[in-house]
């Protein structure tokens, strides 16, 4: 009897260990999946945010037409593409390329290839923008440059989600710092995780921005992204 007892509980043990790693299997291969689509989603936005503002500036007739560009191209992309690209979402789009312009974000791509195609552009922005929309969405929010920026890079260098990013904007965490008499001190203690900064695979995954991007529209409910717009106002 005794026997059989360790017996179940070595098969036990043995099933713990399979099904934890698999498990860490998934939630990798979830976070790597996320990256990805982050990176493709950021680099398309930031693309058509250029095209928009090549666009106004282009000439006096254009830039008069530009006023109703967005208005247009939301009522026609979205039929087609979903409401990733409504004309908040365009708003966005070329708020972004301003913030983060031609000179800026092509030095960190420059070399790698000649081409001009679109394929190549994606491909190439890839790697500029490391963190995800989500992140630079409630970036764009800081009118500050100076904040922006300390964010942005503490940001990349704490892996912080989006729920500590947010966190720490409302808590006014840069003109915190900047006050401090001891701000390494202030660094190390303030850009400790707490638990409910912690984001799992499988709610990164849900991010409403990327169903959005990948028009999986019955996959959520209106109410989720609309909590979620709020979130990053």
């Amino acid at each position: 009897m005794e026997r059989k007892i360790t017996e179940a509980g070595d098969q036990d043990d043995r099933y713990q260990a399979i099904f934890g790693d698999v498990s860490r299997i998934i939630d990798a291969a979830r976070e790597s999946a996320t990256r990805s689509v982050n990176a493709a989603m950021t680099a398309t936005y930031w693309l058509i945010g250029l095209r928009i503002v090549e666009f106004e500036q282009s000439g006096e007739e254009r830039a008069a037409y530009g006023s109703a560009l967005i208005e247009r191209l939301a009522n026609d992309l979205t039929p087609l593409f979903g409401r990733g690209f409504s004309r908040q979402n365009l708003h966005n789009m070329r708020l972004f390329y301003i913030t983060y312009p031609s000179d800026k974000i092509l030095q960190t791509v420059s070399g790698k290839s000649n081409g001009s195609s679109i394929e190549v552009q994606l491909k190439e922005l890839l790697t500029a923008f490391p963190l995800p929309w989500s992140a630079y969405v409630r970036l764009l929010t800081v009118k500050n440059v100076h904040a922006r920026e300390f964010y942005e890079e503490e940001a990349l260098r704490g892996g912080w989600s989006i729920r500590q990013l947010n966190r720490q904007i409302n808590s006014l965490f840069y003109e915190r710092t900047a006050l401090s008499k001891n701000k390494a001190a202030m660094l190390a203690k303030e850009e400790e995780p707490r638990p409910e900064d912690h984001l799992l695979p499988q709610e990164a995954i849900k991010d409403p921005f990327i169903f959005e991007f990948l028009d999986l529209k019955d996959e959520y409910a209106e109410s989720d992204l609309e909590e979620a717009l709020i979130d990053h106002l």
